[in-house]
């Protein structure tokens, strides 16, 4: 197989970097899609003590052994640090020609971290048009969490709220934090947890929800749940971090609050509950479909971006 565009997704953990080092030495054009911040944090996701932490942006990765920012162990930091020092910004930036951000947020970190801006193209994310199409459900009058039970994604913040108001909240998803949360609001029938589900569940879920929370308190990148529900109709209420905030039209397409502070986002709930948002769903779905994606991917691969 002689290829003409060699396409990086994910390679860190299983693969490497050094797909992009060979791919470059043949003569091929790399394309590299950034779904974290991999290449700015040894621990993907710059947080520490859960708040954002940008003080690997700089180049100097040794942060990473003095705060011990891989689960807490001194050794899997290590081993972070070694590898961000062998996959160094130069060598990446040397054989890499376009790096795909998902959002204008991730590259306007990546350019703090001194990437060649040239290389860096924002393009957000698609979705399957066919997911979101179709009849909808009558509103049911509950509101949805959607994603992962982990503590970046804020929804400990979320149930604490959730559990001083009437409106019901709809979970659905799992994660390392599920059994925990499931026994600690046990007893507030205005919680309900319901797992894990396929999307066609999801889908009648969430398109019969008021609104959609996203709580997150990570650089969330370009979250789909966010375009999904948008997409579906479904206005947002989002954590103003990240890339969330270009998704959102505050008083159009849904609110934003500030990440962690349960004060406002208590009032933006209030807001949600009582405004009515028109849907946005045939634009929101054109947007971000396939047909408007790939031009522009294809502009990538020839080199023309």
């Amino acid at each position: 197989f002689r290829p003409d565009v060699v396409h990086l997704h994910n390679v860190h953990t299983q693969l490497s970097p050094v797909l992009a080092q060979i791919a470059k030495e043949r003569g091929l054009r790399v394309v590299w899609t950034l779904h974290d911040y991999k290449l700015l944090c040894p621990r993907y996701d710059c947080l520490r003590d859960g708040k954002p932490c940008e003080l690997c942006f700089g180049g100097d990765k040794s942060f990473a052994l003095k705060y011990a920012c891989l689960k807490g162990s001194r050794l899997a930091s290590a081993v972070a640090y070694l590898e961000a020092r062998k996959w160094n910004r130069e060598r990446l930036d040397a054989w890499t020609d376009a790096f795909i951000c998902p959002s204008r947020f991730m590259k306007t970190k990546m350019e703090a971290g001194g990437f060649d801006p040239r290389k860096l193209h924002a393009l957000h994310n698609f979705i399957d048009v066919r997911r979101v199409a179709g009849p909808l459900p009558p509103k049911q009058g509950h509101y949805c969490y959607v994603g992962r039970l982990s503590e970046e994604k804020g929804v400990r913040a979320l149930l604490r709220v959730a559990s001083r108001r009437p409106r019901r909240l709809k979970i659905l998803g799992t994660g390392p934090l599920e059994a925990d949360l499931r026994a600690q609001y046990a007893a507030f029938p205005q919680i309900e947890f319901l797992g894990h589900q396929n999307w066609e569940y999801v889908r009648a879920v969430l398109a019969a929800a008021r609104f959609l929370a996203v709580p997150s308190e990570w650089y969330e990148n370009n979250p789909l749940s966010v375009i999904e529900a948008l997409a579906l109709g479904v206005p947002v209420l989002g954590a103003d971090i990240g890339g969330i905030p270009e998704l959102i039209r505050p008083g159009k397409t849904g609110e934003l609050f500030e990440p962690g502070d349960e004060a406002d986002l208590e009032r933006k709930l209030a807001a949600m509950d009582a405004r009515n948002y028109p849907p946005p769903a045939a634009d929101i779905a054109d947007a971000f479909s396939a047909e408007r994606y790939l031009p522009k991917l294809l502009d990538l691969y020839e080199g023309r971006a």
